[in-house]
């Protein structure tokens, strides 16, 4: 493949696992707060399909109201961690034109968005579904692990219209920093967004805010069905 990897901030420092046969597609897959691109890189790479790009580019450091203003790894600020506290809109919008950046680098390097799916965990996940959602193009599907849909009073109107989006959305039973019900929650909004038989939402008995290989098993079969071998 070819293309200019520094033109595009976020992939001039991501970690890509490259696929050991011909690339027809690619997973981008972004971390949670405070975390790197590194760890999901390891994850995935348990769960590669020969044929798949895998793409887990780091955040920018900024301030992070949730953690005192501490500078941490962070897609966009958290002011806390229930849906009606406000939200960083400006940083939500802004983050997700710089994964739409890497989305439109991989199309213009021969991989259609068809055959792209978008994924994340907590803040990572958040942001995955937002992004596919106002994307002008529909992605191949989204893997939401235990996260929520941001500035989520703006939809359905702020949608592209793609309403048939495969969406796998993951979450702990026993998360206590996201609940569980915030993802339930989630679930029947995207139904008001998209064919609601477009939307997959798992639980995980004993699951916390982080992720098992049964989930895991999960994610890769969603990925096998909408990106299979061609």
């Amino acid at each position: 493949m070819c293309g200019n990897n520094m033109s595009v901030p976020l992939l001039a420092e991501a970690v890509t696992v490259s696929a050991v046969e011909k690339e027809t597609a690619a997973v981008i897959f972004l971390h949670g707060l405070g975390d790197t691109g590194h760890g999901w890189a390891d994850t995935m790479t348990s769960i590669q399909l020969p044929y798949i790009k895998y793409i887990c580019p780091h955040a920018p450091h900024i301030p992070v109201t949730l953690n005192m203003k501490a500078s941490m790894p962070a897609w966009f600020d958290l002011r806390g961690l229930s849906p009606d506290v406000p939200e960083d809109e400006a940083g939500i919008k802004r983050a997700a034109e710089d994964i739409k950046a890497i989305i439109e680098h991989e199309i213009r390097n021969g991989i259609p968005p068809h055959r792209i799916i978008l994924g994340g965990f907590s803040q990572g996940g958040a942001l995955s579904l937002y992004t596919a959602l106002t994307c002008k193009h529909q992605l191949a599907g989204v893997v939401a692990l235990s996260c929520w849909l941001p500035l989520h009073r703006s939809f359905p109107s702020a949608s592209s219209g793609h309403k048939n989006i495969p969406i796998l959305q993951c979450h702990g039973e026993m998360d206590n920093r996201i609940p569980v019900p915030f993802g339930a929650m989630t679930a029947e909004k995207l139904k008001t967004v998209i064919n609601p038989q477009m939307i997959s939402f798992k639980t995980f008995p004993g699951l916390s805010h982080s992720s098992s290989p049964e989930e895991m098993a999960t994610v890769r079969e969603f990925i096998e069905r909408y990106l299979p071998r061609i």
